[in-house]
């Protein structure tokens, strides 16, 4: 996999460089390259309790982009996925002891308790103030003696800081961070591994599983399970946790493992609201990338039963850009629409035979969902089958509330539902199609000639005519032979208009306007297709 980087050895080196020169003088680095890579603050008080973490490189922004006022006082930066060294951690710890006293947060690897608690070691024979605590909040495998240090870390980060920045002293710190890390349950799941910087994928998790309790060093997970969808895994990681969780409230930490959307992970956080474990949640903290494994497509949770000091601590204010803050969790409660988005809506009436053409109609477009799909992918975004058949399956769902018997109506019914239930330019134009349609019905105007005026009235509007290369290629032609040659003749102009569009290699409207010619030229328009496809199946039923 092709990444944005240099030289493997230099990866680390430079996107702590990165950091620093961004941060507007609020961090520097120890200047020890290449062994010794430690991010700390620019203003420090050695009247406080210092605190210091890190580990491995591959989890940003842990470690160093929680160094700041409020959280920690320094980060100390491993190769990728490997422990800093001894001297690496002392250096950190040397630099930022004063006489309050350290604390060092440690994840839950042999490599960082050995590093780390050697180096504190050292640092007391210096004469130092240095405690140590091991975050251990993973719950993927329970009968483990060591369960691993994840996401949970950073309750332990974002409170002990609280405290230290307020003047607490070394022992209470310790206290209180030893006693989140009690409170804190985390697990983790995953669609796919992580890319490693210069070696190959291992590509372990088939399509359609995902792998739960995976750990943040792309260690295999306690198992891999059937994926259906979000909610599924949302529940799968909800039981887990649940049982290893003690009575509430809890902050949750929803974290993106590193390749998740933005999109996928509110998708997330919706579901874990919803969860068996949702109720329980007082406050969330993210979603967000905060303890992340390279570009895993994976989330974790982490909860933590929170007192009400440690709500507080969670709340209180934080330097660090990627700290997200907490915030109440709970249910949505929407706002009532506008008055001007509620028009009367007409009353339903029954009517066999329109009701039957509309399904079918809608069944149609349904059944040409992939076909639509995969032509428009060729020359678009992939999505006009599903825009189309999503309209058709609301049509459905609507069909009791429709004037069936009353067409004038029922064109400007279609217009409104479509305006409500179709995503995109395509919902809003056959909207204004359907509801100028109506309005040359109210006039006396025959269906299909009410059909040429809601196709003028969209053209006028939406700026496409004949050869620009969309859906009007094929309805054009068609409506302007429906009336006298019915259906038959409709169709044959509607397929002949839609095989012509893939001889244009100019769009001028729509996405494939942004295509080159070579792009373009074969490719029958996905619109224009629909269309024809429609037609076609009304004259064979």
């Amino acid at each position: 996999m092709t990444q944005f980087i240099n030289r493997r050895e230099d990866i680390v080196a430079e996107a702590i460089d990165g950091l620093v020169a961004g941060s507007g003088g609020k961090l520097t680095r120890l200047d020890g390259y290449p062994h010794i890579r430690v991010v700390l603050r620019a203003e420090r008080d050695p009247g406080k309790v210092a605190l210091v973490s890190g580990g491995g490189a591959g989890h940003e922004p842990s470690h160093a982009g929680f160094v700041g006022r409020g959280m920690l006082t320094a980060a100390v930066c491993g190769d990728v996925f490997a422990s800093p060294s001894v001297d690496a951690v002392l250096a950190g710890i040397l630099a930022v002891t004063g006489p309050a006293g350290c604390l060092l947060i440690v994840k839950n690897y042999t490599g960082d308790r050995l590093n780390f608690g050697l180096a504190a070691e050292r640092a007391r024979a210096f004469g130092l103030k240095v405690s140590m605590v091991v975050v251990g909040d993973d719950v993927a495998l329970p009968d483990t003696p060591q369960a691993r240090g994840v996401a949970g870390t950073l309750f332990v980060h974002k409170i002990a800081g609280a405290l230290a920045e307020n003047g607490a002293d070394l022992a209470t710190v310790t206290e209180a961070a030893e006693r989140v890390i009690r409170a804190t349950r985390s697990i983790g799941m995953s669609l796919d591994t992580c890319t490693v910087p210069g070696a190959p994928k291992e590509d372990r998790i088939p399509p359609g599983q995902a792998e739960l309790g995976l750990g943040i060093h792309g260690e295999a997970g306690v198992e891999q399970v059937g994926y259906t969808d979000a909610r599924g895994a949302m529940a799968m990681v909800a039981e887990k946790l649940a049982a290893a969780m003690g009575p509430g409230p809890h902050v949750a930490l929803l974290n993106n493992l590193g390749g998740a959307s933005v999109l996928e992970m509110q998708v997330l956080a919706h579901e874990l609201g919803q969860s068996s474990i949702g109720a329980g949640i007082s406050h969330l903290i993210g979603p967000g990338a905060l303890m992340t494994s390279l570009d895993m497509r994976g989330f974790s949770v982490s909860v933590l039963a929170a007192t009400g000091a440690d709500l507080a601590a969670l709340e209180a204010p934080a330097a660090p850009s990627a700290w997200p803050g907490v915030r109440a969790f709970g249910a949505v409660a929407p706002l009532d629409l506008p008055d001007g988005l509620k028009p009367i809506k007409p009353l339903p009436s029954a009517h066999p035979q329109t009701r039957a053409f509309l399904t079918r109609c809608c069944e149609i477009l349904i059944a040409a969902e992939a076909d639509l799909n995969l032509l428009d992918a060729k020359a678009g975004d992939g999505d006009t089958g599903s825009t189309l058949a999503g309209a058709a399956r609301a049509l459905i769902g609507a069909m009791d509330a429709l004037p069936l018997a009353d067409h004038t109506q029922l064109f400007r019914a279609i217009g409104l539902e479509l305006s409500q239930t179709m995503g995109g330019s395509s919902g809003v134009l056959l909207a204004i199609f359907f509801a100028a349609a109506g309005d040359a019905a109210s006039s006396g105007a025959s269906t299909p000639e009410a059909l040429k005026a809601g196709l003028a009235r969209m053209q006028q509007i939406g700026g496409a005519g004949l050869g620009d290369r969309t859906m009007i290629d094929a309805l054009h032609p068609a409506l302007e032979v429906l009336a006298e040659g019915g259906l038959p003749a409709a169709a044959r102009a509607a397929r002949m208009g839609a095989d012509r569009t893939a001889s244009m290699t100019r769009a001028k409207a729509g996405r494939a306007a942004y295509l080159n010619e070579g792009q373009l030229r074969g490719q029958i328009d996905p619109g224009a297709e629909a269309v024809a496809r429609l037609f076609e199946h009304l004259v064979q039923d």
